[in-house]
């Protein structure tokens, strides 16, 4: 299986929210194409209520048997990009899950309940190298569907007394 990483940078929002709950919620709010040379944590340009804050590098990883999925990506109009971050609950106060190309592992990534997962916009650089990896890549299989063989009840099974031959309690 053929890999190819590219470096990416991930923003994240933390805006505030009414809520009896809680007083602010995360999300990833961008993908850069290379990551900028700042500091993980490094709050950029925003309002008190919505600061956007650079979480820092990261590596999206395009593995050939996906290739497929990352067509099907691509043909679903504005291709994205699927970032997940978790809450931590302490210092710092999310982490880094993962991004992927990949529509289907972004929705494992949904799967798990605490996570945030946003499908981001793919920016242009990237889409380009993601491309040309399922260009050089993309092996088309043929879908082969499975015959289902007919179940017997009688394979595998402990024998069945006869109804027939059955003694009842008050017999025996």
């Amino acid at each position: 299986m053929t890999q190819q990483h590219i470096e990416v940078g991930i923003v994240v929002e933390r805006r505030t929210v009414v809520s009896p709950w809680i007083d602010h919620a995360w999300t990833p709010l961008a993908i850069l194409p290379e990551p900028p040379a700042l500091a993980p944590w490094t709050e950029l340009p925003g309002t008190p209520d919505r600061r956007s804050i650079y979480l820092g590098p990261a590596t999206l990883t395009l593995h050939s048997v996906d290739t497929a999925h990352f067509r099907e990506n691509f043909q679903a109009g504005r291709a994205r990009l699927w970032v997940a971050i978790r809450p931590t609950g302490i210092e710092p106060e999310i982490e880094f899950v993962g991004v992927t190309a990949d529509p289907f592992e972004g929705e494992v990534y949904a799967e798990n309940v605490g996570d945030v997962v946003e499908a981001l916009p793919m920016p242009q650089a990237i889409a380009e190298q993601v491309l040309a990896f399922f260009e050089a890549h993309h092996v088309e299989r043929e879908f082969i569907k499975r015959k289902r063989t007919e179940h017997d009840p009688r394979k595998g099974a402990a024998p069945r007394p006869d109804p027939g031959t059955r003694r009842r309690e008050d017999e025996a």
